[in-house]
């Protein structure tokens, strides 16, 4: 049989573009199937009972969706923290500066050798009081500049202040902290709640907070949490815990210990879920054995 120029060079365009297309799935599929990281999890981890032994993979149980989830490994991390303390100093907040100092003065005389504290206040915007340091005194003197001004824009300077204070550090850093003193009111943020708290979720940024008097009463708020939810929802959204603001020194002795002693990796690839959905995550241990850790993974999408 002959073919014609014109019809082979049909044939050569037929060959080429089919090749192309499967060469192109194949690509697409090895990318959307592959990742050699897996999921990285911060665990908080300790035991209840007399026992001394280390916590193990098999002494854990993690779901996504209500599906399990293989775990690859378990670590324990004996890294510094990098704690961020934010301190709520808008004009209507429910606690004066000398509370306010006091309380973020605690975390500087219980940091363990190697951690360090950097400090922000906010209103409408975050201000750097003090940057990296583990010098007490150098951080209490710091805290002279702090004042009351101006609403609070929660969402916006946690967002800025993850960005530009934790972001850099990492994937170096992964034992990460934001110390919250606030009673969780946003009144102007442009950024919704939910942008920033799946925003900490990805990042695996652990919130505690030491919480002040709601402000409001409890009032509705439009189109966003009511303040006292906001502090529920970030702490439990990324594993933290809740103090009031009047047990700033024992909130403060239990947050650096737990970050000290009881931070752990968990890491997995997730089965039979999608990452560009959302996904609640649950992990729970046996008997004797207490966990924490974010209650879910955001959408893995740009």
């Amino acid at each position: 049989m002959k073919f014609s120029f014109g019809k082979i060079c049909w044939v050569i365009l037929i060959l080429v573009s089919t090749f192309t297309c499967a060469d192109a799935q194949s690509r697409r599929k090895v990318t959307g199937t592959i990742d050699s990281d897996g999921t990285i999890l911060s665990v908080v981890a300790s035991r209840t009972n007399d026992l001394k032994e280390p916590i193990k993979t098999e002494n854990l149980y993690l779901y996504e969706n209500s599906i399990e989830q293989k775990i690859n490994n378990f670590t324990f991390d004996p890294s510094p923290a990098k704690i961020l303390v934010m301190v709520d100093n808008s004009q209507t907040v429910r606690a004066d500066l000398e509370v306010l100092k006091r309380a973020t003065i605690e975390f500087a005389y219980e940091i363990f050798d190697g951690d360090q504290l950097f400090v922000v206040g906010y209103d409408e915007k975050p201000e750097i009081i003090q940057e990296w340091s583990d010098d007490a005194k150098k951080i209490e003197t710091s805290l002279a500049t702090f004042r009351k001004k101006g609403n609070s824009y929660l969402f916006d300077s946690l967002s800025a202040s993850v960005s530009e204070i934790l972001l850099p550090l990492m994937p170096g850093t992964r034992k990460t902290a934001i110390v919250l003193i606030s009673d969780g009111l946003d009144r102007g943020s442009k950024l919704s709640f939910e942008k920033v708290l799946a925003d900490l979720q990805n990042q695996n940024i652990t919130v505690y907070a030491l919480q002040i008097s709601d402000r409001t009463g409890g009032a509705f708020r439009r189109n966003q949490p009511k303040a006292n939810d906001v502090i529920t929802q970030l702490t439990e959204g990324t594993g933290g815990k809740i103090f009031p603001i009047e047990e700033a020194q024992t909130a403060a002795k239990f947050i650096c210990d737990e970050l000290k002693k009881n931070r752990y990796l968990l890491s997995y690839l997730p089965t039979n879920t999608s990452s560009y959905d959302a996904r609640r995550v649950f992990l729970i241990a046996d008997e004797g054995i207490t966990v924490r850790t974010k209650n879910a993974q955001p959408p893995n999408v740009k």
